[in-house]
């Protein structure tokens, strides 16, 4: 019995994917058109995003925010594990990556339950403070600029509902974080955001090595 997780050869993840992964065939075509962009490495694991899907059905999702969306298949994933009258809000900048979104979102019938906002994330997220929707949302996931992390970790905690989730992508930064000789500005605010979260009383907190480390966090 090991103690501790264990590492992942390409074998033994393609037969994680093979009998632990039902990946619907619209986000299987997302992650390979996505996998042929420049920043493909953007792209969440699709393990990542069946957990993620599988947390929304525990504790029923029906609103849910994104900060960072990319190609949209985290969103997507999350979208079609949740009833129809849910809603989802997400944020990023990229009209070009939002583009192949809206695309993969309308085929899979889902684009009436996604709002994306095209602009900085802190005003979309203060704007929904500012109307009032503090304590709305189940579920949050953060995915974006690794400088505004700690940012977008205090607004979606107003935001989210006690009892709602946190989901922090890139934790564990490649392996970067326990790297001393890594100084630079993104990897100094993921170790900050880990450090922070970890002390955090408002949160029960676990960091768990899917994907490049996604720590979930749920508000008392």
């Amino acid at each position: 019995m090991a103690n501790q997780t264990i590492s992942l050869t390409d074998e033994l993840h393609a037969y994680l994917l093979q009998v632990g992964v039902r990946e619907p065939d619209l986000l299987r075509a997302l992650r390979a058109e996505t996998a042929e962009l420049p920043a493909a490495i953007m792209q969440i694991a699709p393990e990542q995003g069946q957990f993620m899907a599988l947390l929304m059905r525990l504790i029923g999702a029906r609103r849910t925010l994104e900060v960072g969306t990319f190609t949209g298949y985290s969103a997507l994933a999350v979208a079609l594990a949740m009833p129809d009258d849910s809603h989802t809000v997400c944020c990023d900048v990229s009209a070009e990556w939002a583009a192949v979104a809206r695309r993969y979102w309308q085929r899979a019938g889902v684009a009436d339950k996604i709002e994306l906002h095209l602009k900085p994330a802190i005003e979309t997220l203060d704007g929904l403070i500012a109307d009032g929707e503090t304590g709305t949302f189940d579920f949050a996931f953060i995915d974006a600029d690794k400088a505004n992390y700690d940012v977008y970790y205090e607004r979606c905690l107003a935001l989210l509902r006690v009892g709602g989730l946190i989901g922090i992508d890139n934790v564990l930064w490649s392996g970067a974080v326990t790297d001393a000789a890594r100084q630079d500005d993104n990897t100094r605010a993921i170790r900050a955001i880990n450090a922070k979260v970890h002390g955090d009383e408002r949160v029960d907190v676990c960091m768990v090595p899917v994907g490049d480390g996604l720590t979930l966090a749920r508000k008392r």
